[in-house]
């Protein structure tokens, strides 16, 4: 029986790898290696699916575009034991500074349109969200091809960092101390 459910949010084809609008899905695919998650692809959920932590952990990797990420997130509700609530989902956000990394319980989309669709899709905003830092164009017309470019070497050099804060609580993110957690990477 699985106690959560971690879904990296990301587009599927290989031009979108390491993209901003990817890095949910990247740091999934990357900190999945240290727990040795072994994915199969499960078309019936449009995702790769694995387990860890003795079945207890689910790994998703949508195969769906980040905007549609609502499909996956429904058809796992509707075919195990999970609530929205078992729920965290790894996602870029332009409202935080690149390298910057909250955990935030439930709450609105936030303008982004993979969040949107989830709500939409699951009828709740009950799940818990890893917001991670990629900056803002400055302007609302540049967003989209803000989101589907690739990080400056400066800026990778703060999200290694901000990946490392991410491993070094990932167990607790796992056994859900979500207050534990949030104090850890709220403070600066």
């Amino acid at each position: 029986m699985y106690k959560l459910c971690i879904v990296g949010l990301g587009n599927p084809d290989q031009k979108y790898n390491y993209t901003r609008h990817n890095i949910g899905k990247d740091w999934l695919k990357d900190i999945s290696i240290i727990y040795d998650v072994d994915f199969s692809t499960k078309s019936k959920f449009e995702a790769k699916i694995g387990e860890s932590h003795s079945s207890s952990i689910l790994w998703v990797i949508p195969s769906n575009y980040v905007n549609n990420s609502g499909n996956t997130i429904s058809k796992i509700i509707k075919s195990t034991n999970l609530k929205a609530s078992n729920f965290l989902i790894l996602h870029d956000d332009l409202d935080l500074k690149i390298g910057d990394v909250r955990l935030k319980e439930s709450g609105g989309h936030g303008g982004h349109n993979g969040l949107r669709d989830i709500i939409e899709k699951i009828g709740s905003d009950e799940f818990n969200r890893l917001r991670i830092g990629i900056g803002h164009p400055g302007s609302k017309y540049e967003v989209t091809n803000w989101v589907l470019n690739k990080f400056t070497p400066e800026e990778k050099k703060q999200l290694k960092i901000s990946y490392s804060q991410f491993c070094n609580v990932f167990d607790q993110i796992a056994l859900l101390e979500i207050n534990e957690v949030q104090k850890i990477l709220h403070t600066d």
